[in-house]
């Protein structure tokens, strides 16, 4: 086994029986550690509530364009280290004193990795919030964009503090957090992962974590099942430890270049070659030779090609579009894409095919392949106001005058294979996992087996566990309040929280073990709605706040545990952990709403389908939001998929998914030696059951006109029968019809982020 190097000779190298099991941790994540940095200075309050402002400005701003541009942390990340350094030796040595006998350094010492990890955590809220997550802010431009609702600024506000900054704060009750250390990994595996992070941050690829003040609750509550365990690493926190140790320590006794100087190298080439499928060799981007081959034909361009078809045979050499589905396949263990992989190419290339051309499924050639759009039976675009009353809830006369809701085939099956999921996620974890959960609640009271990360935040003072009591009943508290005052906004009674908060308590954990030891998260956004949509029928904006308080605070959980374990990995203190997220949170909440509400007031027709071809402000982010609240929410689950509805069998998906970790899991116990068989993860293969997300870039690409990345004005059988070539939706000089061509939406980008 190779060894942690230990660069200073006075800190003591770990024993073996010391050693983080995972061989990958074992490797990047630094053994020793220097309690006397300093973490919260005045550089990192300045430069992390720098960094936070801006990035939640740019990113709400750029939320609601027709091509949304997330601007990644990681960006700041790299450039606060200058700054900070530049800071460290300008600023005098002198305490200022501020509130009486309170003060502070204005420069404690050299620029620490401590201060670098806070700042990014502040800079993370920025990115989260403001870059397309804080799901409040959805809900709320919903409200007054697409459904006109006179929804008042209180209200909103209460709405965003409530679901940005209280449960997340419980969950930090029993975090064990310490500081960063300095010793050297091994220089194979470290050095893949600086590769991942300097291509993942040149191509604006790495997604920051969610904060929700909910979620801290919920993560203080499973801080013990889900950051202390060794065996829950989070794959993705070791490229971060990469970088922060390349970018802050110095190799000793080794051979070849640097850690600093790979870093400069990656970063560099990565810039350089995001040139050609950026500007210039855009068909880098996306290449289907099946269109290629067959620039006439029908059935081609609906197998071949990427943008309106199965994509069978295409490819990218564009890292953007590589890492926009699941994340960086870098970072991500090897089983865990391989079942991806299995589950995709299952659904795409075989599942969708046989109901599409074979059975014509649910109608499905009346409708294109893959869209988010909801249709008439008839194939035209759907028209939500025809069934809308004044009050924001189902016109039942109208809507059996006017027609059912149809989707498309892609889009009704994405929905089934989330039913299956939410099931088979809590069967694998039962059955995988249960075992080791039960052990780890008994011996919670007990000392537990610790690794040196552990024994190394022992000494650190934790964070008192009234602190994050008070956060999360205040949070429930004004939650409720807002559900009386408010009632005929929102919609959602006070029974219908205290539902949501349950059903968020009960799937984060088994969610949470899935994402922390396969990097994936399987979502049940789709569950959430169902459930509600069942409770409450024809109320869409009870559904909207149900599915935020539910599912999203477990989102932002899960974000905030996965931070946690940064933390400990990077040894910060808890409370310097806790007052960082609280703040950042608290400030990016409260700029993120401000910012909205400026751009909904003062924008004419923001996110609205009138505007002209020409208008940047579609919205598509927030109207598959729209559509999601029409379906669960308006319309609801029992005219779908109730007695009579047209997918109706999908809901046996439930138990299929249910069913089929079982006999994976028997094999497991009969064959104990084959040590595959227990990656089988049905979860994860499920996850790959989905809509084929688009790249961004493939959507900003030069030679598409805007008009072509909005929604289709075309009839259902223009739809189904393309009669442009592959080469002519490339070219600059395409014709107007042609433009009309359906292409991938914008929409379609985040159409099946909820399922």
């Amino acid at each position: 086994m190779s060894v942690n190097h230990n660069p200073d000779p006075q800190k003591p190298v770990p024993v073996e029986s010391d050693r983080c099991p995972i061989e990958e941790v074992a490797l990047v994540v630094p053994e020793t550690d220097d309690p006397n940095l300093p973490v919260l200075t005045f550089r990192a309050w300045f430069l992390g509530l720098t960094s936070c402002s801006v990035l939640i400005f740019l990113n709400t701003f750029f939320t609601y364009r027709t091509q949304p541009l997330t601007i990644s942390a990681i960006l700041t990340q790299i450039a606060v280290l200058p700054i900070g350094r530049f800071m460290a030796s300008a600023l005098p040595d002198k305490e200022v004193r501020v509130l009486g006998g309170w003060g502070f350094n204005l420069n404690p010492g050299p620029f620490s990795i401590k201060e670098h990890v806070i700042i990014t955590i502040f800079a993370n809220c920025g990115v989260s919030t403001g870059g397309g997550d804080a799901y409040s802010i959805g809900a709320i431009t919903v409200m007054k964009a697409y459904y006109k609702q006179g929804l008042g600024f209180l209200c909103a506000l209460i709405i965003v503090l409530t679901t940005q900054a209280v449960l997340s704060h419980y969950l930090l009750m029993g975090f064990k957090s310490s500081s960063s250390s300095s010793s050297s990994s091994h220089r194979k595996v470290t050095v893949g992962f600086i590769a991942e992070l300097t291509v993942t941050s040149t191509f604006a690829a790495v997604r920051a974590p969610d904060f929700n003040v909910i979620g801290y609750g919920w993560a203080g509550v499973l801080r013990r099942f889900l950051v202390d365990p060794v065996e829950m690493w989070w794959p993705a926190n070791l490229a971060q430890v990469s970088l922060f140790r390349a970018l802050h320590e110095k190799d000793v006794n080794s051979k070849g270049p640097s850690r600093m100087k790979f870093f400069m190298i990656f970063f560099i080439g990565s810039f350089l070659y995001y040139a050609f499928p950026g500007y210039l060799f855009p068909i880098l981007t996306f290449f289907s030779w099946v269109c290629w081959a067959w620039p006439h034909s029908i059935t081609a361009q609906q197998i071949g090609s990427g943008y309106h078809g199965l994509g069978i045979g295409a490819f990218t050499l564009d890292w953007a579009g590589i890492s926009a589905y699941h994340g960086s396949p870098l970072v991500a263990p090897w089983f865990s894409i391989l079942n991806i992989a299995a589950g995709f190419i299952m659904f795409v290339y075989i599942i969708v095919p046989i109901c599409y051309w074979k059975y014509n499924t649910f109608d499905a050639r009346k409708f294109p392949m893959f869209s988010n759009q909801l249709f008439t039976s008839k194939g035209t675009k759907y028209n939500t106001t025809a069934v809308l009353t004044p009050q924001f809830e189902l016109n039942e006369a109208a809507y059996n005058s006017y027609g059912k809701l149809y989707l498309s085939p892609l889009f009704a099956l994405s929905i089934g294979s989330g039913f299956a999921r939410f099931t088979a996620t809590l069967t694998h974890v039962f059955l995988f996992h249960g075992s080791d959960i039960w052990r780890q609640s008994r011996a919670a009271a007990n000392s537990i087996k610790e690794d040196i990360h552990a024994k190394l935040m022992k000494k650190y003072k934790q964070v008192p566990e009234w602190w994050f009591l008070i956060l999360l009943v205040g949070s429930i508290f004004l939650s409720l309040i807002m559900s009386f005052i408010w009632k005929e906004q929102v919609q959602l009674p006070w029974w219908g929280l205290i539902f949501a908060f349950g059903l968020a308590f009960v799937v984060t954990l088994p969610i949470g073990v899935i994402q922390a030891t396969t990097n994936q998260q399987p979502g049940y956004d789709i569950i959430a709605q169902f459930m509600i949509g069942y409770v409450l029928p024809g109320k869409p904006i009870a559904n909207l706040l149900f599915k935020i308080y539910g599912r999203i605070s477990t989102v932002h959980a899960l974000s905030f545990l996965s931070d946690l374990k940064l933390g400990h990995y990077m040894k910060i203190p808890p409370r310097c952990m806790y007052t960082a997220q609280l703040v950042g949170t608290l400030v990016a909440g409260i700029l993120n709403l401000a910012v909205a509400w400026w751009m909904l007031e003062n924008i004419e027709n923001i996110c609205d389908d009138s505007l002209p071809d020409s208008s940047p402000w579609t919205c598509p982010k927030y109207r598959v939001t729209f559509d999601a609240s029409v379906i669960w929410g308006l319309i609801g689950p029992s005219r779908l998929f109730g007695h009579g509805g047209l997918y109706r069998n999908l809901v046996w998906l439930f138990l299929i998914g249910a069913v089929l970790p079982v006999p994976i899991w028997i094999l497991s116990k009969i064959y104990p030696e084959k040590k595959w068989i227990p990656l089988i993860n049905i979860p994860v293969i499920s996850y790959g059951l989905r809509h084929p997300k688009v790249s961004a870039p493939s959507l900003r690409h030069p030679r598409v006109s805007a008009p072509s990345l909005r929604h289709p004005r075309v009839s259902a059988p223009t739809l189904r029968h393309p009669r442009v070539s592959a080469s002519s939706l490339r070219h600059p000089r395409v014709s107007a019809p042609s433009l009309r061509h359906p292409r991938v939406s914008p929409r379609q980008i985040w159409a099946f982020k909820y399922f």
